[in-house]
C-alpha cells in the first residue's frame, strides 16, 4: 500500500481574506417539502432553510446543498453554481471534501474494535503502538484519543496562507506527521482537559491499522461505508481529484495571488484538486449529502457501533477546554450542540478548502441534518456563518 497520504497544506488554518458579492445567484433553491411535528421540535421552516442557501453564488460561497429529515418530515434544496467560469447551475448528488467529518468514521470503527475486543478504551497508545510517542510522555489511553483529552501536540508548520497554497501537493506519511507534532512536548496532564486536534485522530487511525493488519481505507471502507450502502463515498488514498461529478470549491485571496482570478470585486483560486489526503484518519473523505444522511441515521441508530459502545459518541467529558475556562464540548467523534428553544443535537462540522460539511441530529433522529456548502473562506476561524445559518434553519421555529 503506498502510505504517502498528507499535505501539509491542510496543517495550518490560514488567515482569510472576506470578499465583496460577485454576481447574482442563478437561480432559487430547489425544494422537496414536508413537516415534521416531533416533540420539542418546530415544524421544519422552509422559508428559513431556503433563505440560509439563497442568493448563491455570492462573496461567502458558490454552491450549497442541503438534507433534513426526520421522523415525520424532510426538506432539501440546492443552489449555486457546480463551476464559476462555465456558470452551470449546481445540482444534487455532487460529491464534496467532507473534511472532519471523517472523525466520525475512524471514531466508529475504532469503537467497534473495542466491541470485537481487539482495543480497550482503557489501553494505552503505548501499549498498542510501541516507540510512537517520547518516553517521556505520560500514558495515553485509547478513550482520551477518541474524546480530544489527550495532550498530544500538534505539529508547528508555517500557517499562512501563499505557503498553503504551495504546499497544497505536498503528501507526508501519517508517521511523519505525528513524529513531526511529538517534538513538541505534552501539552497537559491526559484527561485533565480538552483540546479538538487532528493528531488524535491520526494515532487513532495508526491503531486501526495496528490491530487489523490492514489499511485504514480498507477497515472505513469494508466497515461502514459498504455496510451502509454509501455508494458515492469513498476514501481517495493519494489522488489529489474528486471522481465523478463534484462542485468546484475556491478560495478568497488577496489580489495579485498567483493562480488568482477576479470575481466581481474579489479574487479567488481554484482548490478543487489538493492533497484530500493531507489529514488522512482526521479528514479526507469525500461523500455526498444523501450517504451522510445514511451514515447518521445508521450510526444513531446502533447499526454501525454496537449500543454497548456507542455512549462515549454522546459524552462529553467533564474537564475545561484548554486554555480557557470553558466547558469540553466534544464526544468520541461528535459536538453536543445546544441550539435556541434548548434542543440538544450532536453533530460534526468539517472543513476543507473550498468546502465546508455539517452532519447532525437530535439523539432519537427525530430531524437529521446534512450540508455542504462551497464556501469561499471554509478555514476561517470560527464559525462559518453560512453552515451556522444553515443549521439554525433546520431547527428554527
Amino acid at each position: 500500500m503506498n502510505r504517502t497520504r498528507l499535505a501539509a497544506a491542510a496543517l495550518a488554518v490560514a488567515a482569510l481574506t472576506t470578499v465583496a458579492a460577485g454576481p447574482a445567484a442563478l437561480a432559487a433553491p430547489t425544494a422537496v417539502t414536508a413537516t415534521a411535528t416531533a416533540a420539542g421540535l418546530p415544524p421544519i421552516n422552509e422559508a428559513a432553510l431556503k433563505a440560509s442557501i439563497a442568493g448563491l453564488p455570492a462573496a461567502d460561497a458558490t454552491a450549497a446543498e442541503v438534507r433534513v429529515s426526520g421522523s415525520r418530515g424532510s426538506w432539501k434544496g440546492v443552489t449555486g453554481v457546480t463551476d464559476l467560469r462555465t456558470k452551470r447551475p449546481a445540482r444534487e448528488g455532487a460529491r464534496f471534501r467532507a473534511g472532519s467529518v471523517t472523525k466520525i468514521f475512524t471514531t466508529a470503527v475504532v469503537l467497534q474494535l473495542v466491541a470485537e475486543g481487539k482495543l480497550s478504551l482503557d489501553g494505552t497508545v503505548q501499549e498498542y503502538l510501541p516507540g510512537l510517542l517520547p518516553a517521556a510522555y505520560p500514558a495515553i489511553s485509547v478513550a482520551e484519543l477518541l474524546n480530544h483529552t489527550s495532550g498530544l501536540p500538534s505539529p508547528k508548520v508555517p500557517g499562512d496562507l501563499a505557503w498553503v497554497y504551495k504546499t497544497r501537493f505536498q503528501q507526508w506519511t501519517p508517521e511523519e506527521y505525528v513524529a513531526k507534532a511529538v517534538e513538541n512536548p505534552i501539552e497537559f496532564a491526559p484527561g485533565t482537559r480538552q483540546h479538538y486536534l487532528n493528531t488524535n485522530t491520526f494515532v487513532a487511525g495508526m491503531l486501526i491499522e495496528k490491530v487489523t493488519g490492514r489499511s485504514y481505507e480498507h477497515e472505513v471502507t469494508t466497515r461502514i461505508l459498504r455496510p451502509v450502502g454509501m455508494r458515492d463515498s469513498y476514501l481517495p488514498g493519494d489522488s489529489v481529484k474528486i471522481k465523478g461529478r463534484h462542485n468546484h470549491g475556491y478560495q478568497a485571496v488577496p489580489k495579485g495571488f498567483p493562480d488568482s482570478f477576479a470575481y466581481g470585486d474579489a479574487y479567488l483560486v481554484d482548490m478543487t484538486d489538493m492533497s484530500v489526503t493531507s489529514t488522512w484518519a482526521s479528514g479526507d473523505l469525500i461523500s455526498t449529502t444523501a450517504d451522510l444522511e445514511k451514515f447518521v441515521k445508521a450510526l444513531f441508530s446502533g447499526k454501525v457501533v454496537p449500543a454497548a459502545q456507542l455512549e462515549p459518541m454522546f459524552t462529553v467529558p467533564d474537564v475545561k477546554l484548554y486554555g480557557t475556562d470553558k466547558p469540553a464540548v466534544y464526544t468520541s467523534g461528535l459536538s453536543r450542540i445546544e441550539l435556541p428553544g434548548g434542543i440538544v443535537a450532536f453533530g460534526k462540522t468539517g472543513a476543507r478548502y473550498g468546502s465546508s460539511t455539517g452532519v447532525g441530529a437530535t439523539r432519537d433522529l427525530s430531524r437529521t441534518l446534512v450540508y455542504s456548502v462551497n464556501s469561499t473562506d471554509a478555514k476561517a476561524q470560527g464559525q462559518n456563518e453560512r453552515g451556522l445559518g444553515v443549521a439554525l434553519a433546520a431547527f428554527a421555529k
